[in-house]
C-alpha cells in the first residue's frame, strides 16, 4: 500500500476514533483512550463541552481525507493538543485532583496522540512525493 492510501486510511481512522471520542464524552462513557483523564472528577456538562471538540476533530479528519489540502490544518490541531495535554499533566491543578497520584496513563495517552501525529505527518511527507505538481 503506498503512503498516499495509507494516510487516506489512517484519516479514516482518525474520523471513527474521533467520533467515538465525541460519543463517549456526550454519553459520560468514561473508559481510558477515549477519556484521556477518565479517572478525574468533572461535570457531564464538560464531558458534553469535550465532546463537540472531539466531533471537531472528526469532522476536520473527514475533511483532511477527502480535500488534502486540509491535512496540515489537522497537524496543526494536533500539535495543539499535544502541547495542551502536556500542558494539563504538568500542571499543579491536575497534580492537586488527583492527591499523589501518578500521571503516567496520562502521558502514555499524550504520546499516543504524539505518535498519531509523527505519523500522520511522515505519511504526508511521503505522499506528497505521490502528487503530480500542478
Amino acid at each position: 500500500m503506498n503512503a498516499t492510501r495509507l494516510l487516506q486510511w489512517s484519516l479514516l481512522a482518525c474520523t471513527a476514533y474521533f467520533l467515538a471520542m465525541s460519543t463517549a464524552h456526550f454519553i459520560g462513557f468514561k473508559v481510558p483512550v477515549l477519556f484521556v483523564y477518565w479517572d478525574v472528577p468533572s461535570n457531564h456538562y464538560q464531558d458534553m463541552i469535550i465532546s463537540f471538540c472531539a466531533f471537531t476533530y472528526a469532522t476536520l479528519s473527514f475533511a483532511a481525507y477527502r480535500h488534502r489540502v486540509a491535512v496540515p490544518a489537522l497537524l496543526v490541531a494536533l500539535v495543539g493538543t499535544v502541547l495542551g495535554l502536556s500542558a494539563v499533566n504538568s500542571s499543579a491543578a491536575l497534580a492537586q485532583m488527583i492527591d499523589g497520584g501518578t500521571t503516567t496513563a496520562y502521558w502514555l495517552q499524550t504520546g499516543m496522540i504524539a505518535g498519531l501525529l509523527i505519523w500522520l505527518v511522515v505519511l504526508y511527507r511521503l505522499s506528497r512525493a505521490n502528487v503530480p505538481a500542478t
